[in-house]
């Protein structure tokens, strides 16, 4: 019997709730932040691939999301591209910097490549804040243009963007479902079994890491592109390394490693922390043992923990059932 916990089902039954969401409710600021929810799980997903299942913990994702939407606002704003030219070309921005940096960062690793991607994050947080003269530093920048229509279809309104938005996570969805079942995926989680294990039958790790990477901050680099487009204003506090434990939160939460940690992570501390705004000051006296309590009682996250309840819970059932059919 197929488990209804499976990341697959849950992905499933989450994608269908944010189809029908905007019928069930008419609020505009509702739209607003489940928009902004999609966008973070697309740089979770991101985050995810490199860390959950190559083993390898980057914390410059926060500058790479910030690298795509300057790049995405520089382009539009300043060079005077249009939107779907830029939309296109500031993820490849942030890829081709990931690229250049991967090949350094990758010489290390374990703790050793989280401090140095630390490093990282915070040379490119300190690079857009103090570089007036491009990005106008604490300034930002204003006035990026809001998506174009698509022939008819226009994308101007909040319910327009949301399911836009909602399209593109979908999207990121399928690539990164179809690449974990793929043998690159395999590859990626053998490495993260055993890289040592994984070198000796004959697999080019360090190929495979930089294609993670890579990967990591091409996913970065589309979600930093949507804040730009959706929020339409940018500043230098989005590639904070707060941003970065934030997306980590949502990840672990949620479940490292799975297909579903991300959206379920994501959902549940972005709404948590909009019902508990008053206490914003205290948030991380509140995630901080939170998340400290998930890792050590439930490493797999809420997905994992459910898919562990059901599996003892089918195990239970087929025990009882041949302990019956034992005594007939």
């Amino acid at each position: 019997m197929t488990s209804i916990f499976k990341s697959r089902n849950i992905v499933i039954g989450l994608i269908l709730l944010a189809i029908l969401f905007p019928f069930i409710t008419q609020n505009e600021y509702f739209l607003h932040v489940m928009t902004l929810a999609f966008i973070w799980m697309i740089a979770v997903y991101g985050l995810n691939l490199l860390a959950g299942y190559t083993g390898y913990l980057s914390l410059a994702h926060a500058g790479f999301f910030a690298i795509g939407a300057y790049a995405f606002g520089l382009l539009t704003v300043k060079a005077g591209l249009g939107f779907w030219s830029a939309f296109i070309i500031a993820p490849m921005i942030t890829t081709a910097v990931g690229f250049l940096i991967g090949l350094i960062a990758l010489r290390t690793k374990e703790h050793f490549f989280a401090i140095y991607t630390l490093c990282v994050g915070y040379i490119i947080y300190l690079l857009v804040d103090k570089w007036e003269g491009l990005t106008g530093g604490v300034r930002g920048l204003i006035g990026i243009p809001a998506p174009s229509n698509i022939g008819p279809v226009n994308l101007s309104t909040p319910l327009a963007q949301y399911y836009f938005v909602f399209a593109i996570l979908l999207l990121v969805i399928l690539v990164i479902y179809r690449l974990i079942h793929s043998l690159t995926g395999r590859t990626f989680i053998a490495i993260r079994n055993s890289e040592d294990l994984a070198l000796s039958l004959g697999i080019s790790t360090t190929k495979n890491k930089l294609l993670s990477f890579v990967l990591s901050t091409f996913f970065a680099g589309i979600a930093g592109t949507l804040y730009a487009c959706f929020i339409r204003f940018i500043g230098p506090d989005i590639g904070n390394i707060n941003i970065t434990f934030d997306l980590l939160t949502y990840m672990i939460v949620g479940g490292i490693g799975t297909l579903s940690g991300p959206i379920v992570g994501t959902l549940l501390i972005v709404w948590l922390s909009q019902n508990l705004q008053f206490l914003q000051d205290y948030r991380m006296l509140i995630f901080g043992p939170l998340l400290t309590l998930m890792v050590i009682f439930s490493p797999g996250g809420i997905s994992g923990l459910f898919s562990q309840w059901y599996a003892k819970r089918n195990l239970k059932k087929s025990a009882k059932f041949t302990k019956a059919e034992e005594q007939v």
